[in-house]
This record gives C-alpha cells, structure tokens and sequence, in this order.
C-alpha cells in the first residue's frame, strides 16, 4: 500500500510518514535531493523511495541524503537497491549519502560498495554533475 497521497508535491516539501520525515528541495534545475530524517524501517521504506522517484520525469541527478538518520533497517538496504533499479530505468545518476546507522548497515550489507556513496551533500551534488554514472555490468557465465 502507498502512503504518498500527494504525486505533485512542492519542491523543498515535508512529508512525515510513520517515525521518518522526508524532503525533497532542487539546488539545481533537473537535480533533486532528497533528505530523510528520524527511523527509516519496514513501514516506510517503500513510501520513501515512492518519494524519491515522484519527480523522476524532471531529473537527470538525483542525491539521497541519509545524514539524518538515527536508525536504519535491513529493509532500508532492500529499499536503496529498490531505488537504484530506479534510477537507472529513469536513467537517473544517483549518490547517497549515509548517516552512522546507514554506514554500519551498508558495511554488512554492501560489503564491496555497490552503491554510490559520497560523504556529505555538497560532495553528492559535485559527483552527480561530474563523475559519469556507475553501471552495473553483467558478467558473462562461464562454459
């Protein structure tokens, strides 16, 4: 079920969904960062990254900023590979940014950093707009 009731929210918009706040502002035309704050887990990792992707129509970069979270679930790791999928079916160049609790997950989870992670926001925003996009590549199996 979604909790997003509202598809055409206003850019910097606030939306609380369980014990998590979510925002999105755009610093730059077709670039989007979107903020977390509070408890990301089971029930509102999917409401956070139909969040995310609301205006992925209007966005080449896309920043996911995580800084504010205090706890993050094994569900939220689901949630990011959801998101990346995402993003790159919108073709979508995304970094995230992890607070402590994302951190320690990401390093049992994502132990050979898959995800694209940059330190702070303004470190995102410049890997976003220079570094190309990290694409998964398939591996041919072997006879």
């Amino acid at each position: 079920m979604s909790q997003i009731t509202d598809t055409h929210p206003t850019p910097a918009e606030r939306l609380d969904c369980h014990t998590a706040q979510f925002e999105i502002s755009r610093p730059q035309p077709r670039t989007a960062v979107v903020a977390a704050h509070g408890e990301l887990d089971a029930a509102n990792c999917a409401g956070f990254v139909e969040y995310a992707m609301l205006h992925a129509a209007d966005t080449d970069r896309m920043v996911i900023d995580l800084s504010g979270l205090t706890f993050f679930a094994t569900a939220g790791f689901t949630a990011l590979h959801a998101l990346n999928v995402q993003c790159v079916a919108e073709d979508i160049h995304w970094v995230l940014v992890p607070s402590p609790a994302v951190d320690r997950l990401l390093r049992i989870c994502d132990p050979d950093s898959v995800l694209p992670i940059c330190t702070d926001v303004a470190a995102a925003l410049t890997a976003v707009h220079n570094d190309p996009p990290r694409l998964l590549q398939l591996v041919p199996e072997t006879s």
